[in-house]
Parts: C-alpha cells; sequence; structure tokens
C-alpha cells in the first residue's frame, strides 16, 4: 500500500519558482563529500557564468584524492583544458563548516546513498540549491524525507534536480520521439503484469574503465546499505526514462499513478581476488562481513527487477550488475516500447558492438513497404530537428542511423545536464513536472526496495 504523505508536501504545488539574490547572480559551485566520480564528471567542462573556484567540504581519504586528481587531469588535458580552482576543507565537521561558511550556492552530491538524503536536506534547509546524482534515496524512509525536503525547497525558494544523463542519450531521446507518433507507433498499449508493455534491462559491471583508467571504487559500494540495491540505484534511471518516453511533459501523482505489483533482488558473488582488484584492499571491511559466504566470497546483492504500472501501463525494470564484461563488451542498455503499431526496441549486444541502436519493428499489419514509406516520411520529419538521421533495413525490421556525432558517450552527457540545470535556475524554476514526477519516480524505487526484502535470491 502506498506510503502516507507528510503534511508537509501540502505547502508546494508542483513546484515553486525560486532565484539567485542579486549578490549571487553568479553560479557558486560547492562539492559535497565526493564519494563517486560522477561528482568530477560534473566538472569536466567549464561554464559560462559559473565560478572556476569550487569549494569541496569533505573527509580526508582516498575518494577525496581521487576526485580532486580527476579535476587536475581535466585541468591539465591537452585539448580544452578546464581551469577550476577547488579550494578544499576537510574537518569531520565538514557538513557543519559548509554550512556556516555558505560559499556557494549550488551543492553538487555524488557518493555515498546512505548520507545522500540526508546531505539534500541539510543543503536545502540551509538555502541551497542542490543538483545531485542518483539515486535521492534507496529506501521507503528516505523517500519520505526526500518528500519534505522537496516541501522545503518550495519554501525556501531553491532547486533540487537530479542528474538523469540518460536523457541524453541519442536513441532513448529517439525512441520518445517516434513513440508519439500515431502513423508509426499508434498507441502504447498497456500490457499485463506478465507481459509488460514497456521494459528496460541495464547490464553494468564492477570493473570498468573511466576516462581511459581502471575504476577503483569505495569498498562500501559493494555494501548496498550504503549504495543502494538495483532499482533503488541504477534503476532509478530506468524508472525516470519510462516516465519521460512515455508520457513526455505530463505531471504525474505517486499517490494514483503508480501501483507497484511485485519486486526481487538477487546476489552477484565476487571472490576476494575479484574485490581487490576493484577496490584494492585486501581484507573486507568489517561492515561488508555479514555479506561473506562460506567460500570467504562477497554477495552483493546489486541485481533486482520490479514490475509495476504506471498510469495502467505496464512496465518492468532489471537490473543486473556482473564482476567484468566479455573482451570487447561494455555496459549494455535493452528498451522496448510496444505500441499498437509499432515497437521501438533499443539494443546494445555484440551484433550492434556494443553501441546502442534503435530499431522499429512493424506490428500494424500494413505491408512492409507501406509501413517503411510511413516511418521514412516520419524520420525525414524528425532530421529538422537532428540533420543526418536516417532509416534502414535490417533484415525483418528497420534501423534508425544515427550520425556518430550525436553519440557523445556517459561522461559528456553530466555537461547537457548541468547546462539545463543552470538554465533553470537562470529561470528561477523547474518545468512543472519535474517535481511532482521525481516524487513518482523515488517512489516506484524505494517501494520496490520494500517489496524486494521478501524475495531475495542468489545468483
Amino acid at each position: 500500500m502506498p506510503r502516507s504523505i507528510p503534511s508537509l508536501l501540502a505547502a508546494f504545488l508542483m513546484t515553486a519558482a525560486t532565484h539567485l539574490p542579486a549578490a549571487e547572480s553568479e553560479v557558486r559551485l560547492i562539492t559535497l563529500d565526493p564519494g563517486h566520480f560522477h561528482a568530477g564528471l560534473v566538472q569536466k567542462d567549464m561554464y559560462p557564468g559559473v565560478d572556476p573556484v569550487v569549494r569541496v567540504y569533505a573527509p580526508e581519504g582516498p575518494e577525496l584524492q581521487a576526485h580532486l586528481e580527476m579535476i587536475r587531469a581535466f585541468n591539465s588535458r591537452a585539448a580544452n583544458p578546464t581551469h577550476w580552482e577547488e579550494k578544499v576543507y576537510t574537518g569531520a565537521d565538514f557538513l557543519e563548516r559548509m554550512i556556516a561558511d555558505h560559499a556557494g550556492n549550488v551543492v553538487v552530491l555524488a557518493g555515498n546513498n546512505l548520507h545522500k538524503t540526508e546531505y539534500i536536506a541539510k543543503a536545502v534547509e540551509a538555502g541551497f540549491n542542490v543538483l545531485g546524482d542518483k539515486p535521492m534515496a534507496i529506501t521507503p524512509e528516505g523517500f519520505d524525507q526526500l518528500q519534505e525536503t522537496f516541501a522545503a525547497a518550495a519554501r525556501n525558494k531553491v532547486l533540487i534536480y537530479d542528474i538523469m544523463t540518460e536523457r541524453h542519450e541519442i536513441t532513448s531521446i529517439l525512441q520518445r520521439e517516434l513513440a508519439q507518433s500515431r502513423l508509426v507507433f499508434g498507441r502504447l498499449l498497456k500490457g499485463a503484469p506478465g507481459q509488460p508493455a514497456v521494459e528496460m534491462e541495464s547490464v553494468h559491471h564492477y570493473s570498468k574503465e573511466v576516462a581511459g583508467k581502471p575504476l577503483i571504487r569505495p569498498a562500501w559500494f559493494f555494501d548496498v546499505r550504503q549504495q543502494g540495491e538495483a532499482v533503488p540505484d541504477v534503476g532509478t534511471h530506468l524508472v525516470d526514462l519510462i516516465q519521460w518516453e512515455c508520457f513526455p511533459n505530463k505531471t504525474l501523482n505517486w499517490r494514483k499513478d503508480v501501483q507497484v505489483h511485485s519486486a526481487r533482488r538477487w546476489a552477484t558473488s565476487l571472490t576476494p581476488a575479484q574485490f581487490q582488484k576493484v577496490t584494492g584492499l585486501s581484507a573486507y571491511p568489517d561492515y561488508l562481513k555479514a555479506d561473506v559466504d562460506a567460500q570467504d566470497n562477497l554477495q552483493v546483492f546489486g541485481s533486482g527487477e520490479v514490475n509495476y504500472a504506471l498510469r495502467g501501463i505496464h512496465a518492468k525494470v532489471t537490473v543486473i550488475w556482473n564482476f567484468e564484461a566479455p573482451p570487447g563488451a561494455k555496459d549494455r542498455h535493452f528498451s522496448i516500447l510496444r505500441g499498437s503499431k509499432a515497437s521501438l526496441v533499443i539494443q546494445q549486444g555484440a551484433e550492434e558492438k556494443y553501441q546502442p541502436t534503435l530499431y522499429v519493428e512493424n506490428r500494424s499489419g500494413a505491408a512492409p513497404d507501406q509501413f517503411e514509406d510511413l516511418l521514412r516520411s516520419e524520420v525525414r520529419a524528425l532530421s529538422a530537428r537532428y540533420p543526418g538521421v536516417d532509416v534502414k533495413t535490417a533484415g525483418p525490421r528497420w534501423k534508425i542511423v544515427i550520425p556518430e556525432e550525436y553519440a557523445v558517450g556517459h561522461e559528456a552527457h553530466f555537461a547537457q545536464v548541468t547546462k539545463n540545470f543552470l538554465d533553470y535556475l537562470k529561470r528561477g524554476k523547474l518545468p512543472a513536472w519535474e517535481v511532482p514526477n521525481m516524487i513518482a519516480k523515488y517512489y516506484t524505487t524505494t517501494e520496490a526496495y520494500r517489496l524486494s526484502r521478501a524475495n531475495s535470491t542468489s545468483r
């Protein structure tokens, strides 16, 4: 059953206008406890109107050093170097000091998700805007606190915005565009619990490279009590995409529009050698020992799925974590939207050379040549906004041909999200649907967490 909504939520109606005071017309960034490399990727580029001096408040340790090293690498690269100046405070009272100093107006958050919901609440209470990496809440209790924080943000006239990079992936953009075509796609089917109309799956790997270097993960990343489980963590992106693609610019009500039917989770097993490879640690820290089996392998409950309905449309989200990809392979995204006339499918397997690729499948009953004519007409119209986009046959379906210039990669999407956020700050408000839809999203993911607790299995 849906959890009760705190009375404070009534303090805002969808979203509230905010503004930067005249004395703070320049955006001044603060990075709080950067425990994830996504915090650094926000600074991969410079932005007009953003002070190059960034205040960093964090505990001393390898995570902070990795963050500062990433910024130094951006500043020293040969092509288009940045010129950030990091001013760092590492006292044990770093959070209190950040609030007392009030040396900026936008707090950037990407790190340990156990603390993130509280950090957001404290920042908003102190009058900061927040640009936060996903997820903003990983448990039902965190969801309740996040609702109160959105209400506080409205009262304090500040913005909270989560970093939804996948909205900037070109195949997802075009899947969304084509789903609005009544001629080609028709209407989104409703599906059923066992036959969802929308399915999205994400496959990630613990061992990988980022910015050309092997990624060293903090040990707490493997503690789902700190990082979050599958659906509340990575699944946030997929739930967001379903909302964004199926109901573009529509305001969703979490109490009326979302029904979470079932969820489950399962563990990925890591050997001590694998754990050492990705953390640099030769032993498990004490907080992970409860997750270690009799063979000394770490059981990480980072995989899972949720089945739910959004405005009567049945959807399924699956997140899988493996240790590392096969040679030549990468993280993978799969997505299918089933319409009355066509299915829109994104695949990223070996056949696609592990690049996300959008296909269109004819379900209309029309002859292939007739369907292709309609599809080509629709894509020609899209090419006015996305020059170079085209169609070619791919066996019994059609592939949307996308020029390479649009495939900028995951790391570049952080700058795109940040530019959007800066524009919203300048306007003084988010789009009216963003706050209610963030609440609907985090209700979905944290309710999946609650239901999955009774359905834990190993894999």
